[in-house]
Formats: structure tokens, C-alpha cells, sequence
């Protein structure tokens, strides 16, 4: 959503999580319905091309790397695996994918672990975001003068563990319930106002120890930065949670 290079003057604004205590009960995300993945690339620029060209159906596709070091595409949500199957078979005449995988939501984290206690989930999304670690962003993202959005990288590291986390980082903000600096847990979204006023404009996925995961400006690759760094920590405007404490 931003170049951080390019950005300055985020001292001074209001934190605005700070003085709030953690919720008794957090805001649930939607669980995802049926997803249809497809591509299997060594090359993460055929991995975006496609991804690019599902959005420009308004599918709001996403890429990955699998832990085997191929890319993969995924988009949709879909409540049953027969209409995802008849999509995606659509897609295929057409011509705009080849082979295709459909993932059922009994596959994700969010539905495996829903029961399990000690946090499994939230491990499951920060082993998600250190998956992108390293990897160059090219989201295609929604400004068009920057051709980058940090958001579609939360917004991604949710929808592969099986929550419908929206797409803009202000509506992200809006979607969680609050929580104070000081109680932040992995899994954890935290925002930052970083085009010169109180606007969200910024987010990543909190690690622990201050650390968090974001996309941090366009042509630079997926990394790990610090809520001390002064640049941060000047611009924070607060945290949200999607999950139990432990989840």
C-alpha cells in the first residue's frame, strides 16, 4: 500500500490500542469456504502473472510458496466443493488455468485446531507469515502508484490457515477487536499510520518479542522488523485480534 522509503513524519500518533483492555470476547473471522488452488511454478513472476490475471476476473487470487519451493495460486470461497468444482472446470475451458486443486475448509488450521488449546492456530499463522520471509512482494496491490498492498499479505497468511480476513488494511483495523501493545500475542495484527496523518496504512502479522512480518515497500522482498525501531514505534496506531487468547 506504501513505499516506506518514501514516507515520513509518523511521529507523535495516537496509540490508539494502548489504553484499551483485552476484550472478554474477541470478534470471530468468517471461516473460509472451498478454495481452488492452482499453478505449481519454480518461478514466482508465472506465480503473479496468474495471480494478476485471476484478479482481473475479480477473484481476488493470491500466491504462496509451498513448502516444497514451488508457487502456487489460490482464490475463492466457495460453500461447496461442487460449485468450486464447477468454477474451476469454467476456468479451465476458458483457458485461464490449467490443472487445479480443490481445498476443502477441513484442510485449513483455523478447522483443525479449532478445539486445541495452547495456542496451535496462532503458531500456525506466524510459521505462515516466516514462510514469505525473503520472498520479493508483488502483490499488483491496490494503489495504483505504488503497485504494492501490504494488507494482501495478511490478508493471505489468514485465508491459508482458513480465515476470511478482508482485503484493505483500514477494513482489517475495523474487523478486529482491540488490544494494548503490552498483550499482544502471535497471530495478532498490528497497524501503523504511515502517510503523514492518523490513517491506517500499513500492517503486519506480530511474531512476538516486538517483532512482526510485513511487506515493507515495493521491489524489496517479505521481512522481519521491530515495534522499537523508532520508525515503527512513531507511527503505531494500534493492534487488533481475530482469536481466542488460546487459540
Amino acid at each position: 500500500m506504501f513505499a516506506l522509503a518514501s514516507l515520513t513524519g509518523c511521529g507523535g500518533f495516537r496509540q490508539e490500542g494502548a489504553s484499551l483492555p483485552r476484550p472478554a470476547s474477541e470478534k470471530e473471522l468468517a471461516m473460509l469456504g472451498h478454495t481452488i488452488q492452482v499453478g505449481a511454478f519454480a518461478d514466482l513472476d508465472n506465480a503473479v502473472r496468474l495471480m494478476r490475471k485471476l484478479d482481473a476476473l475479480g477473484l481476488d487470487a493470491y500466491y504462496y510458496r509451498h513448502a516444497g519451493g514451488l508457487y502456487k495460486v489460490r482464490f475463492g470461497d466457495y460453500p461447496s466443493r461442487k460449485e468450486a468444482q464447477a468454477r474451476a472446470v469454467q476456468l479451465r475451458k476458458s483457458g485461464v488455468i490449467d490443472a487445479f486443486y480443490v481445498v476443502a475448509p477441513g484442510e485449513f488450521a483455523a478447522v483443525r485446531y479449532r478445539h486445541y488449546r495452547g495456542g496451535a492456530l496462532r503458531k500456525m499463522l506466524v510459521s505462515t507469515a516466516e514462510g514469505f520471509l525473503g520472498i520479493p512482494y508483488e502483490w499488483g496491490g491496490e494503489s495504483a502508484e505504488t503497485g504494492f498492498d501490504c494488507s494482501g499479505l495478511a490478508m493471505t497468511i489468514y485465508k491459508l490457515n482458513g480465515l476470511n480476513l478482508p482485503r484493505n488494511s483500514r477494513a482489517q483495523f475495523q474487523a478486529g477487536s482491540p488490544v494494548r501493545r503490552e498483550d499482544l500475542a502471535p497471530g495478532d495484527l498490528v497497524f501503523f499510520a504511515t502517510n503523514g496523518d492518523s490513517e491506517v496504512s500499513h500492517v503486519g502479522i506480530y511474531t512476538g518479542n516486538d517483532n512482526f512480518i510485513h511487506a515493507s515497500k515495493k521491489g524489496d522482498v517479505i521481512r522481519q522488523s521491530s515495534l522499537r525501531n523508532g520508525y515503527f514505534d512513531g507511527c503505531y496506531v494500534g493492534a487488533r485480534t481475530y482469536l481466542g487468547k488460546d487459540s
